[in-house]
């Protein structure tokens, strides 16, 4: 199958953000995180969206978002954690992407990610772990897998280069 892009998956701390820009170098292809194009045109911190919002509208706008740059050629798409929870969001990326979970370990996550305070679904460990527990059957249903524990960016990014042109 010929792909129009890569999209990132994963759970949060997993290095979407960190590794994307990366491979979009790498590849010649643009980069878009959608939390920060979610940030951006809300014109709200992801926290403030939380707040205003609550996590319903938050996730609608991450699924229309999402629904949107899966069309996108030539992009290499970070999505927020729980994207890919949304089964049409899921369906979209994986009719035209190659879906690649970054793969990571919770010990890894909190180890990465601490209780940062912009993340409003890290602030409680127990839903974290609830969280991470019921997400990781969706991600690891996703056709390519990278495993990012212990490991730097770049070394990362090259593996997803490689499964992009072999392919």
């Amino acid at each position: 199958m010929r792909y129009h892009n890569v999209v990132l998956a994963g759970f949060m701390g997993s290095g979407k953000s960190t590794v994307g820009p990366l491979v979009a170098d790498q590849l010649g292809f643009r980069f878009v995180d959608t939390d920060a194009v979610i940030v951006q045109e809300a014109g709200r911190s992801i926290p403030q969206i939380f707040e205003h919002e609550g996590e319903a509208g938050f996730r609608e706008r991450e699924a229309r978002i999402c629904q949107h740059v899966a069309w996108e050629p030539d992009t290499v798409i970070a999505t927020g954690g729980g994207a890919l929870m949304n089964r049409r969001t899921r369906h979209a990326f994986l009719a035209h992407s190659m879906v690649i979970w970054l793969k990571v370990s919770l010990a890894e996550v909190e180890r990465r990610v601490g209780r940062a305070q912009d993340r409003p679904l890290f602030r409680d460990p127990v839903r974290v772990r609830q969280l991470f527990q019921r997400r990781l059957p969706v991600y690891a249903g996703f056709p390519f897998h990278v495993e990012t524990d212990s490991r730097a960016p770049q070394p990362i990014a090259e593996e997803i280069v490689r499964l992009w042109y072999s392919s």
